[in-house]
């Protein structure tokens, strides 16, 4: 008998050391780095590029379907309005998107942190089978038992570390909030600015176009100077130049529309490419209102700023992390509670079981971790304060420049109204000395130049207006500066 057992345990020992080897073995086969769907994990020197297998490239996605659009704009969609193209790009653009997601993680988060305030209560059941055998009175038995329980954990008190963990997560909520309004604003900004250059193209097309017809009659009128034998070929040729560089600038400015349509589009969230106009809004931009002093604005932005609102929130969910992770170093009380009942198949009994206990769990040392985690709250919470300061000076410094970038703006649109009515003017006196032989076709394609530059100047003036007038709404943190205007607005009053 006792030799049968020395075969059994030398015949075990031999097995293990047996195993022990195919494992060294396996760990010597080992490659560093892995192969990934059999090619190498990494390139084989840092100047190679590393190849990826067939199998692991990234397919891209399924075609997406049109963005869906409101049956009254889509019935308007070859002449939409910038209040159609700001609600088409709040549905559709992804950056609105992922932070009303983020804001909607962050409710859930705060959602199951309230839940720390509620008991917790759980089930188990099983089911036991034994069979043993008892060599002394050399008898065998077997038994069955069955059993459910239900327990209870209550945390009751912990020195404010569970109010301060959910104000953290009510604040990360919060600032969440305040960051999808911020990507609002942004948007917003971002397809009006979109809107005012396409509308600036366009504008300056027809501009061109008059250049252009004005060039035609330039050229028709040294033709017929040139016929009557009071011009040389000199002034066609000349007016034939000038009727090419109009030209030319046509067909740039045609290039241009599309390149900003497709960036219009681009900021709505659909396709560049997808079919869609807009009219040019023929209204002239409101610049007799007045503008409040700086400081209103200013006092505004630190009202209505919803980036700045979320900085401040990030930084008191910094405090209250201070003050849970404090709150680990003091005693926690919890409850417990349970209930459950057994029920043995070889001998019919059914019993109950039940009990209750109050926990004091009191930390005393944690290898100097707790102090370190205080270090590092603390350390985050003035990182937080910080980047609080630098960003309530940098929207100082925002509306400041959006202002006075207003301000110069209005004074483009009146100046260049001025230029416009006098380059027109002196382009009618030259065109008309040209014609009565008095004049010469410098003097007039001098005039025509300056008349060009002046429609351009105008058309730019107006749409830096809008966009300048856009950008104070953005940095002042609100949606309307006035209620006037085609864009954000007008001045306010």
């Amino acid at each position: 008998m006792d030799g049968e057992r020395r075969r059994r345990t030398i015949k075990r020992v031999l097995s293990g050391i047996e195993l022990l080897a195919a494992v060294l073995v396996l760990a010597g086969c080992a490659q560093n780095p892995p192969n990934i769907y059999g090619v190498p994990g990494t390139s084989p020197s840092p100047a190679a590029p590393w190849k990826a297998p067939a199998t692991a490239i990234m397919k891209p996605a399924a075609a997406k379907a049109s963005p869906t659009l409101p049956q009254d704009i889509l019935k308007s969609v070859k002449s939409l309005t910038l209040f159609n193209i700001v609600d088409i790009a709040l549905r559709n653009n992804p950056d609105t998107a992922a932070a009303w997601e983020d804001a909607r993680s962050a409710a859930a988060a705060y959602g199951s942190e309230l839940g720390a305030y509620y008991p917790q209560i759980g089930a188990t059941g099983d089911a036991n089978w034994l069979q043993d055998y008892s060599q002394q009175v050399r008898t065998s038995f077997r038994e069955r038992s069955y059993s459910a329980a239900v327990q209870l954990n209550w945390l009751l008190f912990d020195f404010g570390g569970r109010e301060a963990l959910v104000d953290e997560s009510r604040l990360s909520l919060m600032a969440a909030d305040w960051t999808h309004n911020a990507a609002i604003q942004t948007v917003m900004l971002n397809v009006e600015t979109a809107y005012y250059n396409y509308v600036s193209s366009k504008a300056l097309f027809e501009a061109q176009q008059a250049t252009y017809r004005q060039a035609e009659t330039n050229l028709d009128a040294a033709r017929d100077r040139h016929h009557a034998g009071v011009a040389t070929i000199a002034d066609v040729l000349q007016a034939k130049t000038a009727l090419a560089q109009a030209k030319l600038a046509l067909d740039s400015l045609e290039g241009q529309i599309q390149t900003t349509r497709g960036a219009l589009a681009t900021a709505m969230g659909i396709p560049a490419n997808a079919p869609y106009d807009i009219e040019i809004p023929r209204n002239a931009a409101n610049i007799e209102e007045t503008l409040e002093k700086v400081d209103t604005y200013l006092a505004l932005a630190e009202e209505q700023r919803p980036d700045l609102a979320a900085a401040r929130a990030q930084a008191a969910k910094a405090e209250a992390h201070v003050r849970r992770v404090r709150a680990e170093a003091y005693p926690s009380i919890n409850g417990a509670a349970s209930w459950g009942r057994t029920r043995y198949d070889n001998t019919d009994v059914t019993g109950s079981n039940y009990g209750g206990s109050i926990q004091v769990s009191v930390p005393i040392f944690t290898g100097l971790s707790q102090s370190y985690n205080v270090f590092q709250a603390q350390a985050d919470e003035k990182a937080a304060r910080a980047r609080l300061s630098s960003l309530e000076q940098q929207v100082v410094l925002q509306v400041w420049t959006s202002y006075y970038n207003l301000k110069t703006a209005v004074q483009r649109v009146r100046t260049t109204e001025d230029l416009l009515e006098s380059a027109t003017e002196s382009y009618d006196v030259a065109l008309g000395r040209y014609r009565a032989g008095v004049g010469s076709i410098l003097d007039l394609l001098s005039a025509q130049s300056a008349l060009e530059g002046a429609r351009a100047q105008r058309v730019q003036a107006n749409a830096d207006w809008y966009v300048s007038l856009a950008q104070l709404a953005r940095d002042t943190g609100t949606l309307n500066i006035s209620s006037t205007g085609p864009a954000s607005g007008g001045p306010a009053k």
